[in-house]
């Protein structure tokens, strides 16, 4: 019997505030333990919860860039259990009447669009973070109270590699929309796996075997597939899966059984009584909605469509979204799009780069090579495409530049001279190409003689190509651009020389 995998995933994504979810303190990562704490988010007795609006901003914001619904009700509730890195011992959460409902993702798999469902994504806080030492345990709450979201799937995912594509496809619609930076080595996003198999075209579905706290999206894809295969041994044994919890060993490849899976109303959800329920007004939601932003495979697509870029080209533009802008106020004005994409992504994305990794290195060097930076230090270096706007060139200059070329004022290795010179001056292509004599010569009479003198240099590679190895002609212009400094129209040179040396 053939089994098939069904998969639904619960992403936790902490979001982009700058304090926590009920209290003023700092939602920031690598302070000293337990230093951005207070008594609302250690839970102390009498305290009184009040809501971070960004929170809410920022979860609404999630709904609409994940084609959600925004109830006009939602209310928080508390989630009780008993665990060290809850100093309350219950979770604020939302349960029954989450901010959104009933979305959608899609992304590209498997050379189309697949579509995967949102069941909701809800406002919650994170507890704190337990570390284990050879002979004590330490929980540091810096974390707790931290806005958390929980984006729970249907359960539409079909295959650890689908799992993987959604979820990159998730952290790029957050990241761009400015909702969470997604830095999983700091614990911004976590992720729980719900896999069931059952036979090929039944709709039953199978025990939900639950996988927690994965924090890679290369470590859920793995997880996945061997989890899948686990069951499909057991039941295809005739075993029988029941409901429970179970752990990845990312060094042994293997999952593990915590316990058996605990219903809703094992938590004992009941309303949180000192928060308000929230009701968004026409006002405030037209005001969360302006901060949408166009989605990631729809601006993909659209540079497709608009510009004729291919695929591979349009991804660089959908992954750095500042690069995209940046083509794009060029590529409106230009005749050949495809070629201003070439000099971003292939000249000036590499530039940039340079720069970057010389700035990293001199931040390094500052705090001497054995210091490690810490994330405020890292931050000093540049993002890529942070830097376009200091560049000393302008836009329209990089199209000048392109218009160079396709006239062939200027030869490709030319162009490369200039704009490296553009780059670092800031100065006009035409005033480079002035200065440098960097204009390419057409005049046929010129070039004439200066193939006659290659010809007469070189009378073996001659006698080659007459003899029809056409590769040895690529050598013969190759002298001719050599003779002229690069400045013989490639084009004009090739068709002399054949002319002449074909009689």
């Amino acid at each position: 019997m053939e089994y098939e995998a069904v998969i639904g995933l619960e992403t936790h994504v902490q979001l982009k505030t700058k304090s926590k979810m009920w209290c003023g303190c700092a939602n920031a990562f690598g302070s000293p333990p337990n230093t951005n704490v207070c008594p609302v988010c250690l839970g102390m007795p009498g305290v009184l919860p009040v809501a971070n609006e960004e929170a809410l901003r920022l979860t609404v914001l999630t709904g609409y860039l994940l084609n959600c619904e925004i109830p006009r009700f939602a209310k928080f509730d508390r989630k009780n259990y008993f665990y060290p890195d809850s100093a309350k011992n219950y979770q604020l959460t939302q349960y029954d009447k989450p901010s959104t409902a009933n979305g959608s993702v899609d992304f590209e798999f498997q050379d189309g669009t697949a579509r995967v469902r949102i069941t909701r994504a809800h406002l919650e806080e994170d507890v704190g973070k337990n570390s284990h030492f050879d002979r004590m345990s330490g929980v540091d709450f810096n974390r707790a109270g931290v806005p958390l979201l929980e984006i729970v799937s249907e359960p539409d995912i079909t295959s650890a590699d689908m799992a993987y594509e959604y979820l990159n496809a998730l952290k790029e619609i957050l990241q761009q929309g400015g909702v969470s930076d997604c830095d999983m080595e700091k614990g911004m996003v976590r992720c729980d796996v719900n896999i069931s198999v059952r036979p090929k075209g039944t709709k039953e579905l199978g025990a939900k075997i639950e996988i927690k706290n994965m924090n890679s999206f290369s470590g859920v894809r793995r997880a996945a597939e061997y989890e899948i295969a686990r069951q499909i041994g057991v039941v295809s044994k005739g075993g029988k899966l029941i409901q429970s919890t179970r752990r990845w060993d990312d060094v042994a490849g293997i999952t593990e059984e915590m316990r058996t899976k605990e219903d809703a109303h094992d938590y004992r959800y009941f309303p949180e009584p000192d928060l308000m329920p929230f009701e968004p007004t026409d006002a405030w939601l037209a005001e969360v909605k302006s901060r949408v932003v166009e989605l990631p495979l729809v601006r993909k697509q659209r540079f497709m469509r608009d510009y004729q870029l291919p695929a591979g080209d349009a991804e660089v533009f959908k992954a750095n979204v500042e690069l995209g802008n940046y083509f794009e106020q060029i590529a409106k004005q230009a005749k050949n799009p495809k070629a201003v994409a070439n000099w971003v992504i292939n000249n000036l994305q590499a530039k940039m780069a340079e720069q970057q990794e010389k700035a990293r290195v001199e931040v390094e060097a500052s705090f001497g090579s054995e210091t490690p930076l810490s994330p405020s230090d890292g931050e000093r270096v540049a993002k890529p495409g942070e830097g376009l706007a200091s560049l000393k060139f302008k836009p329209e200059q990089l199209l000048e530049l392109v218009s160079l070329v396709e006239a062939k004022t200027i030869s490709n290795s030319a162009a490369q001279q200039v704009f490296a010179e553009m780059f670092e001056t800031g100065k006009a292509p035409a005033a480079i190409v002035q200065e440098k004599g960097l204009a390419q010569v057409s005049d046929t009479g010129a070039i004439e003689k200066i193939c006659d003198e290659v010809i007469a240099a070189n009378p073996g590679p001659a006698a080659d190509f007459k003899a029809g190895k056409v590769a040895a002609l690529n050598f013969l212009k190759g002298q001719v651009m050599k003779l002229s400094k690069g400045k013989a129209n490639p084009g004009v040179a090739g068709e002399i020389l054949e002319r002449k040396l074909k009689g």
